[in-house]
């Protein structure tokens, strides 16, 4: 049980959710994070990069992630039940270089729709000091919502993120960074980490003293709609409802159409408090397809708060011929709750593969408050023609433990699909259910034998978490196999 001294306060919360991005320092003495650097420059030395084994092969990093501070901050925006996910990886600056492009990371390659809710952190961790000339990992404040870099130029610059040895940035995992130039005639390791969260938030997790949305950060007024959603996400209360109000300014709809991007991001964003009149629904509808990223966000989420006399346009531009759009309209469905399901289930049957995924995608994100009709029409995605819609369906399955019969059964099925993505979807999905998955055991252990690292490594998480002595006994025989010895090198065989 984390001290509650060392959860994040609502200022620190507010600043994650809305910039990206945390910095932090952990406690231990200056002489761990000396050693951890001169360990790992002997393993780049004699072995380069060890890749997901860094962990093994410099195993004092072990400490630096169960420092308090730490643990603390990731259990304030993952939860408690929170899991150090098998992928991990040093990256190396050696200076003097030029360092590297502004990037988001992938999922190992592959495709899948990026989620604004907190399921899924990095750690940086930095061994030696990090100032600004030794190129520090850079990261794009507020830029982990936005698909494209074109949408986050106008607003931010790369931010260094510098410190002592012993820094930590946490960071959402969509957000924009890089590695910035390295000027110094020295090697920059930094050690990226991932956590994820294993159950939907039912409460605050952190220190939390205000249940309203508390702003006031400046990237926190850029997009409220969508912060106050996530803000209540976490507090457990998904699909709060904001009180709206008088109809808006005849000025604020004439910005949405013909204002500069801010002007029209302002105004999509206050709309969501309004009253729904044609007027506001006709512009917002426009709005998701505007040809800036930030101003169909802001219409997305401001539909969903305007609640079921906005579900018909979300419900339209599933399969619009701008793709940008359809994934604004998913996030505007997946915001807006309960009221949308049935028109989503119905959708899980239509014969456009966009409205399918979409469809299961939304459904995923009512989680606790997913009805049976609701996890059925999702289970039966499993057995579509399109990996899009298989993918989003087994990612959907993970966040809906309430109706484990029915979704344990289908994820089981996804573990021998023909899509890697969709095998270690489904099966960090039955993670997600813990002990709820023991029907799936069998065909977990047989997973164990997967060609894919992560198909295995998200396997032995499920029956880890499963933890029947049939589950427990198939792990053991597993490590007698496959365990790897972090001191054997090809100067010591034995």
């Amino acid at each position: 049980m984390i001290d509650p001294k060392y959860l994040l306060t609502d200022e620190q919360m507010r600043d994650y959710l809305t910039r990206g991005f945390l910095v932090l320092k952990t406690d231990l003495p200056r002489s761990v994070h000396e050693h951890i650097y001169q360990r790992t420059s002997e393993v780049f030395d004699k072995e380069g990069n060890p890749g997901n084994n860094i962990l093994p092969r410099v195993p004092e990093l072990q400490q630096v992630f169960a420092d308090p501070t730490l643990r603390g901050a990731l259990t304030s925006v993952l939860g408690p039940d929170h899991i150090m996910h098998s992928h991990r990886h040093c990256h190396v600056n050696r200076g003097p270089g030029e360092g590297g492009g502004v990037h988001k990371d992938s999922y190992w390659g592959y495709q899948r729709v990026r989620n604004h809710r907190t399921r899924w952190a990095m750690l940086f961790y930095y061994p030696q000091d990090c100032p600004e000339p030794i190129g520090p990992t850079g990261v794009v404040p507020g830029s982990h919502t936005y698909e494209k870099k074109e949408s986050w130029e106008p607003l931010a610059s790369v931010l260094p993120c510098v410190g002592e040895a012993g820094t930590v940035v946490l960071v959402h995992f969509d957000i924009w960074h890089r590695a910035c130039p390295n000027l110094m005639d020295k090697t920059r390791f930094m050690m990226k980490f991932q956590f994820t969260r294993m159950s939907e938030p039912t409460t605050p997790t952190w220190n939390n003293t205000s249940a309203a949305w508390p702003g006031g950060n400046g990237a926190g007024d850029r997009h409220r709609g969508m912060w106050t959603k996530l803000w209540n996400w976490h507090r457990g209360e998904p699909f709060a409802v904001t009180s709206a109000t008088a109809l808006p300014a005849p000025e604020t709809l004439r910005q949405l159409r013909d204002g500069d991007p801010e002007q029209r991001m302002a105004a999509a964003d206050n709309l969501g408090v309004t009253s729904a009149s044609d007027e506001v629904l006709s512009a917002l509808r426009e709005a998701l397809r505007d040809e800036a990223e930030p101003v169909r966000l802001n219409a997305a989420y401001a539909l969903a708060a305007i609640g079921t006399p906005a579900l018909e346009i979300l419900l339209d531009c599933l399969d619009d011929d701008m793709e940008p759009a359809r994934l604004s309209a998913a996030y505007g469905l997946s915001a807006m709750g309960p009221e949308a399901e049935p028109s989503l289930v119905r959708a899980c049957r239509d014969k456009s593969e966009s409205r399918r995924g979409f469809a299961a995608f939304a459904l995923g994100e009512l989680g606790a408050a997913v009805s049976a009709r609701g996890a059925a029409a999702v289970a039966s995605l499993t057995e579509d023609s399109a990996e899009f819609v298989r993918r989003n369906a087994a990612d959907a399955l993970g966040t809906i433990p309430s109706r484990s019969r029915k979704v344990i059964p289908a994820l089981t099925r996804l573990l021998a699909d023909e899509s890697a993505q969709v095998r270690f979807d489904a099966a960090y999905a039955l993670a997600r259910h813990g002990r709820a998955a023991r029907p799936a055991t069998d065909a977990l252990v047989a997973a164990l034998g997967d060609d894919n690292r992560y198909v295995r490594n998200h396997t032995i998480e499920a029956l880890k978490r499963i933890g029947t002595p049939q589950a427990t006994a198939a792990l053991f025989d597993f490590l007698e196999v496959s365990r790897w010895c972090p001191i054997t090198t090809k100067e010591t065989t034995f």
